[in-house]
């Protein structure tokens, strides 16, 4: 029944260069030789995501199967239905015209089904002498058989994000409980650290929560929660008073003010030392020069200006991040020396986000050069953590998202 040959819509209908291809590749892939329609129906639901289907256009290929007599759908047979508007519309629960329409038309443009026009644009079909049917008109459901495993991945693929997402969510759930109830801790039992700052940054995160979060801003909320949760962890294994001189520094870094870098202690918390105590350097491991505690996308969103200097435009890889490094480094006149030192305390990473940070601050700091000398200074004793300093710019470089009405 299905000779291979293009047609074209009725009417002003238009065509397009895709509704070829799609009726090339549909006649191509005829070796598939059966398929049960229902199957592949839940296939393309669960997808309709992918495919830019909405429910209503679901319904509407349901009808459309349902005036297919048997359940499997085979290129032996005659794929073409022809049911008229209103035998449609009474089987997809009494769908309005207009919108019947539009839902063939999404079905036809996502590439599920087929329009086969007849001269005057009715949908009908001959019969020979025997009852056989000669010919039809209408929609032929042939795309179905052809596209039966790609629509099958797609489903697949859907389903993998949606575990995807409520692992996310319920990470992010869990984060959100412990920082809550820490926080609630630290300020209990006046533990060292600005508790009222951490506080103040988490109900910052959960004030920019989207109310339909993609598995993107579930990913992007759980980082920054995370985060937080790094450092109030640390707060509270610190267990010691800040520094009197201190007392209006928060724990997760305050504006730099001047060049004096043998006293500030901008971006990065300080915490008095018990009697006899050793600094002890922090440990944090790296992996082919990523920082485990860091993901990329979160050092681009606290310091966004550095993706300029990427090569076209943007950030993509870590070797791309140390690249721009090398390249703000010299703009900002900090010395090789300066920056090999970093380089060889801090790994070579975390120097290049050390620099992305200062060049975001830049109009606060008088001498780079120094003021990474200091931070190298205090790695190397084990008093400086990039956790604060990344946080303190990514609050400061975050929108608060308006909530609708």
């Amino acid at each position: 029944m299905e000779t291979g040959y293009i047609t074209t819509p009725f009417g002003r209908r238009p065509m397009t260069l895709a509704m070829v291809r799609r009726q090339v590749t549909t006649e191509q892939a005829a070796a598939a030789s059966s398929v049960d329609k229902w199957r592949v129906f839940r296939d393309v639901g669960d997808a309709r995501s992918r495919l830019g289907l909405q429910d209503r256009a679901l319904a509407v290929l349901n009808a459309l199967l349902s005036f297919f007599p048997a359940v499997e759908l085979s290129s032996e047979k005659n794929l073409i239905v022809f049911p008229s508007n209103a035998q449609l519309s009474a089987r997809a629960n009494g769908i309005a015209g207009t919108t019947l329409r539009k839902c063939l038309g999404m079905l036809v443009e996502a590439g599920i089904i087929i329009r086969k026009d007849s001269p005057n644009g009715k949908r009908y079909a001959r019969k020979g002498d025997e009852g056989d049917i000669e010919d039809a008109y209408g929609f032929s459901l042939a795309p179905l058989i052809a596209r039966a495993s790609e629509f099958a991945a797609l489903a697949q693929d859907v389903a993998a994000e949606q575990r995807r997402f409520r692992i996310a969510k319920d990470r992010l759930t869990i984060v959100r409980r412990d920082v809550r109830k820490l926080i609630t801790v630290g300020m209990e039992e006046k533990l060292a650290g600005d508790w009222a700052a951490a506080e103040a940054c988490f109900i910052e995160i959960v004030g920019r929560f989207a109310r339909r979060p993609t598995l993107p801003d579930l990913i992007a909320s759980l980082d920054e929660m995370s985060l937080l949760h790094e450092e109030v962890s640390r707060m509270l294994e610190t267990q010691e008073k800040i520094e009197k001189n201190d007392g209006n520094d928060i724990a997760f870094g305050c504006h730099i003010q001047n060049s004096n870098t043998e006293s500030c202690n901008e971006l990065e918390p300080r915490f008095e030392k018990k009697q006899g105590e050793k600094s002890v350097p922090t440990k944090r491991t790296e992996r082919k020069g990523e920082p485990e505690a860091f993901p990329l996308s979160m050092v681009l969103r606290a310091c966004p200006e550095i993706g300029s200097f990427g090569p076209g435009g943007s950030i993509g890889s870590w070797r791309e991040m140390m690249s721009a490094a090398v390249t703000i480094r010299s703009m900002l006149g900090v010395s090789p020396s300066a920056y090999e030192d970093a380089c060889e305390v801090m790994g070579q990473a975390a120097a290049a986000i050390a620099i992305a940070c200062i060049y975001e601050r830049a109009g606060h700091i008088n001498s780079a050069g120094g003021y990474l000398r200091d931070l190298t200074a205090k790695a190397r004793r084990g008093e400086f953590s990039l956790g604060p300093m990344l946080f303190a710019l990514l609050r400061a470089n975050s929108r608060p998202v308006r909530a609708s009405a």
